[in-house]
């Protein structure tokens, strides 16, 4: 059976670039408040009306597919992930089809937020293998920026988030010392709600027990938009902090010696670890758990900020590109995010 070999990468970040003094403009913060809580300085946000995600995941798209040494006609599969696709429905998937102009082939699209890209691996690393597909374009790409509440209310989650998109092409490898070894995939939702974006939505769980929506005037309709939510501009995401950074400095350490475990490795093995970008602390804690040196662990969330399903394609691409990645080099990727949902891929590049 041939493993999956990831065969060409790319990235793209949106010009813009804003600071942690340029959000002191339009909320109560400060760019020491930022840092000490969560290590970022900078962010990227999509410019207005041009860049959304499925064209940022274009983009990361075309210099993947440049790189794997092969054309958009070549690929069989679209994997999309993300939690801020262009419309609700369809998907962004087939929107990245007709950029590329790639039609008839299947595009699935996959909403597992922070662990996207890691959960989109291991689904292409299964269709690789059979033998079904042979050039899969794995996208993980998010456009934080155009809903997020940039006021002093919501500031403990909009200073975390960023734009951009990463992408890989993936393919067979008959090579005995290349490509993906496992991948490790969990969930537990039981506390779904303590990183979530509920409104618009139905209002249903223990997290609105104490918040009951209104009562529409007809049996039918009018749970999903209310004129009561917009009333409230109760339409943003909601983020328990630490709640959040409890639960993921302990499943991301376990998720990696979990995939260390099964192919009989140890951490000191790894040359080069890709966490999640979601805070620099929880980054460094995991670092400080598995025993790693600075120089086998990447993190860029000081100049990105999280992008979410974009963070590790952005964040393994970027340390490809300045040479901390060779070829047999042992790689592993982990995140963490809303669902709860985590998981890791380890790899031979």
């Amino acid at each position: 059976m041939p493993r999956t070999k990831i065969a060409g990468i790319g990235k793209y970040l949106p010009e813009t670039i804003v600071t942690n003094n340029d959000l002191t403009k339009v909320m109560d913060t400060s760019d020491a408040w930022i840092q000490e809580r969560t290590g970022i300085q900078e962010r990227r946000y999509a410019k207005r009306f041009e860049d959304t995600t499925a064209t940022m995941g274009a983009e990361a798209a075309r210099v993947a597919i440049e790189r794997a040494g092969i054309t958009p006609q070549d690929i069989d599969f679209i994997i999309f992930a993300t939690l801020s696709p262009d419309y609700y429905f369809p998907g962004c998937g087939v929107l990245v089809q007709r950029i590329l102009n790639i039609p008839n082939i299947p595009a699935l699209d996959i909403r597992n937020q922070c662990s996207g890209f890691v959960y989109g691996i291991s689904i292409a690393d299964q269709f690789i293998k059979t033998g079904m597909y042979k050039n899969i374009l794995l996208i993980g790409s998010e456009t934080h920026s155009y809903a997020l509440d940039f006021s002093t209310r919501g500031r403990n989650v909009s200073v975390i988030f960023g734009d951009g998109a990463g992408a890989v092409v993936l393919q067979p490898t008959e090579k005995e010392n290349q490509g993906i070894l496992s991948t490790h995939l969990h969930s537990d939702g039981t506390e779904a709600e303590m990183l979530s974006m509920p409104n618009p939505g139905f209002h249903a769980g223990k997290f609105w027990e104490a918040v009951k929506p209104e009562q529409p005037e007809t049996p039918y309709g009018g749970m999903f938009i209310t004129q009561s939510l917009l009333d409230k501009d109760d339409l943003y995401p909601y983020m328990d902090g630490p709640a959040v950074f409890k639960k993921a400095v302990v499943k991301m350490p376990e998720v990696v010696q979990e995939a260390l475990k099964q192919n009989n490795l140890q951490a000191a093995d790894i040359d080069m670890l890709v966490p999640h970008q979601a805070n620099l602390r929880i980054a460094q804690f995991v670092q400080q758990q598995l025993g790693l040196s600075d120089d086998k662990v990447f993190n860029n969330i000081q100049k990105y900020g999280n992008t979410t399903a974009a963070s590790v394609p952005i964040a393994l691409c970027e340390a490809w590109e300045a040479g901390k990645i060779k070829e047999g080099d042992l790689v592993c990727l982990a995140a963490f995010g809303s669902g709860f949902t985590w998981g890791s891929a380890l790899l031979r590049w």
